[in-house]
């Protein structure tokens, strides 16, 4: 959850909140959200609800994703969210949720480039985006995709085999099986040959990188957002994440317990996108979904005639 307030350039944040619900565990083999996944992501939701209520919120958005597009009961689940917290969620089509994440991460891509490739590595779904750079500067959205693949699902089929070099190496090659169709469309690889196309990375995975990289105590998002890792830097942090081990891993200050068994799994997506699409540098940022749809709201109600004073919009992504 994200609660802001519109400023003159973007938005001021009031409130936000997060927590790990694994919304993909057990997807892949049954095709439904299982119990568990359901109560840690109603648990999650009354604690949003709880937020929101204390605050004088003028409007409000809520969105599902990959999970409950996948899931044959996902709309079941989110009519008991409605009924039990009051949110109602809509669930948006992937091509929705590439133009929301080119939103918020297009003041990232910088100037100079012609191309740029987006992804996010989700936890039940990794979403890309190939943006064509038009004659004013401006990001178009010209091709998307949402694989069934993220941190979670890799977790859920291969257990802790992320661990073993053999184990880390068969994740990396199942999701660079489900990269290719978009290479074969798009021609990505050859177009970072020929130059100017920028890489931009958004989500736990890369902003964990980053935080290895630059050695950081505590994880710092103005440090995090932004910021631009070589090829080298990036693959020296995803190595020292695979050394350190399971006891090493929760003990870190940007990864923590919460997050050991899904670090590697983002590794290996990453490395497999970083395999397929070998560019020089990634750009790492620390915003995505929920700050695409904030600019929205922002955007929406500046657009409404003045009736009574502003207050915060607050989107909600489960």
């Amino acid at each position: 959850m994200l609660i802001g307030t519109a400023q003159a350039e973007g938005f001021r944040v009031v409130d936000s909140f997060s927590r790990i619900v694994r919304m993909g565990e057990g997807l892949h083999r049954n095709g439904v959200l299982s119990e568990a996944a359901i109560e840690r992501a109603m648990e999650a939701l009354h604690a949003c609800a709880a937020r929101l209520a204390r605050r004088q919120v003028r409007s409000l958005r809520a969105v599902a994703t990959e999970a409950c597009r996948q899931a044959a009961n996902g709309a079941e689940f989110l009519a008991r969210v409605e009924r039990e917290t009051g949110l109602h969620f809509d669930i948006i089509s992937a091509r929705e949720e590439a133009a929301l994440v080119l939103d918020s991460c297009a003041p990232l891509l910088g100037a100079g480039i012609r191309r740029a490739l987006l992804f996010d590595i989700g936890g039940g779904s990794t979403e890309l985006v190939w943006v064509r750079i038009d004659e004013r500067g401006l990001p178009q959205l010209c091709g998307y995709v949402s694989l069934p693949v993220g941190v979670a699902t890799l977790a859920d089929r291969f257990g802790t085999s992320g661990f073993d070099p053999d184990g880390f190496a068969a994740m990396m090659e199942d999701v660079i099986a489900r990269l290719l169709p978009f290479e074969q469309v798009h021609r990505i690889s050859q177009e970072i040959r020929q130059g100017g196309v920028r890489l931009l990375g958004t989500s736990g995975t890369v902003t964990t990188l980053a935080g290895i990289v630059l050695a950081l105590k505590q994880y710092s998002r103005p440090a995090v957002d932004g910021l631009v890792l070589s090829r080298d830097a990036a693959m020296a942090a995803l190595n020292e994440l695979r050394e350190m081990g399971a006891e090493k891993l929760a003990e870190h200050p940007c990864v923590g317990p919460d997050r050991v068994n899904f670090v590697l799994p983002g590794c290996a997506i990453f490395q497999a996108i970083q395999t397929l699409w070998p560019a020089s540098e990634v750009v790492v940022a620390d915003r995505g979904l929920r700050e695409g749809l904030l600019m929205r709201l922002i955007r929406a109600d500046r657009a409404r005639p003045m009736t009574r004073p502003r207050m915060p919009a607050a989107p909600v992504h489960d």
